[in-house]
């Protein structure tokens, strides 16, 4: 059964009236880039001097694009949307961090979060950064094929270990790690480790994802010999489909340093990309499981009638959905009622720490042409439909 994107009942079914309400007006904020602007300006200024806003901002943006403070309460929330047939993603939202004490000590975090998580049936995926294991400097260096130091040969190795520790807790307790995508300049390292990840545990059943930003426009050849070469090597790929984060970053760095930008020259060339790597996994199963991520009903909806006309059923395990929490209720919800397997990220963390997370949430919503606009509709269409 193919979902009907229109449907705001099934969409907002598990928020409470005041939720939707709240939903409302932070969207409306958000459509302003003035309003956005000046708010941000003011949360970072608040933080640099230490005032108490960490209730306002907890009341507003954290509630609505974040699970809750600890991994106890992102459960709750999952629980929540489980209901309705959405699984969860654990996203552990800490960022920033740069010292090999600060990596050591994620390593366990992120195993207990997978322990936790191979308890709660909703909860089959956690998602994990690189530079949340390493030295960002280091993978700018091992990317450029640098001459690297033994000491820092040493380092990269406590990297593997540190990854590999994650992957093979995931593997024993049979969740899935979706491995983020990181900026150019730094993702070949990250590729080779995922690779390796995957090439190790990905033998029965996918444990391990790399993400593709299609909105470069090399990565749909990539992806293509990624699972290529995992079919020669005989393993499965994992391949999560995402359009990408670091576009403005990118093509700034790009400019100041006169190479080439990697980025798609347009939004079309984008979604041509996306669109073309989603058939391409659909039509490869048998080597490779694909998650796709994205809040562009278009492309969901291409790949639900390939499926469909394939046969491939909506229950199969070598196909996930997904968006963020807060964000495109109506697909994730909607396609989960139509069988479809859905997982939402949701992230997690200490409101000071996930700061930088929902930060770019509010950008995103404002700069994205339509997001924001599209949301509003929805949720004024479903308030009126309750009639609030």
């Amino acid at each position: 059964m193919l979902p009907e994107f229109e449907n705001t009942e099934i969409a907002f079914k598990y928020r409470s009236n005041s939720e939707l309400k709240q939903a409302r007006f932070l969207f409306s904020s958000m459509a302003s880039p003035t309003i956005t602007s000046i708010g941000l300006k003011l949360t970072d200024f608040a933080i640099s001097w230490k005032l108490p806003v960490k209730g306002l901002i907890k009341k507003t943006l954290f509630n609505h694009f974040c699970g809750g403070e600890t991994m106890a309460e992102a459960a709750g929330t999952a629980a929540e949307i489980g209901k309705y047939g959405v699984d969860t993603i654990l996203d552990y939202g800490v960022e920033g961090k740069e010292s090999e004490h600060d990596f050591d000590l994620a390593v366990p975090e992120f195993v207990k979060a997978i322990q936790y998580a191979s308890k709660n049936k909703n909860i089959p995926f956690i998602s994990m950064k690189v530079t949340g294991f390493a030295r960002f400097a280091l993978l700018e260096k091992v990317h450029a094929q640098a001459t690297i130091s033994a000491d820092e040969q040493a380092e990269y190795n406590r990297i593997y270990g540190r990854i590999d520790k994650v992957c093979k807790a995931a593997a024993d307790n049979n969740i899935m790690v979706l491995v983020d995508a990181e900026e150019s300049w730094i993702q070949k390292p990250v590729d080779e480790l995922t690779d390796a990840m995957m090439e190790k545990y990905n033998k029965e059943k996918v444990v391990v994802f790399n993400t593709f930003q299609l909105y470069r426009h090399d990565r749909l050849l990539f992806l293509q010999e990624s699972i290529v070469v995992a079919k020669t090597k005989g393993y499965l790929h994992g391949s999560k489909l995402v359009r990408g984060a670091y576009m403005e970053k990118e093509r700034k760095r790009a400019a100041e340093m006169g190479y080439p930008s990697p980025i798609q020259p347009n939004k079309q060339a984008t979604d041509k990309d996306y669109d073309e790597a989603v058939l391409f996994c659909l039509q490869n199963l048998q080597y490779n499981a694909v998650f796709i991520g994205t809040h562009n009903e278009n492309s969901c909806l291409l790949a639900a009638k390939y499926m469909e006309a394939n046969n491939i059923p909506a229950t199969t395990d070598r196909v996930y959905f997904s968006q963020l929490y807060g964000m495109s209720d109506n697909i994730s919800f909607n396609l989960a009622n139509s069988g479809y397997h859905v997982a939402k990220y949701l992230p997690y963390g200490p409101v000071y720490d996930v700061i930088p997370y929902l930060m770019r949430r509010a950008q995103e919503n404002t700069s994205v042409a339509g997001q924001t606009s599209r949301e509003l509709v929805l949720l004024q269409k479903e308030i009126k439909r309750r009639r609030l």
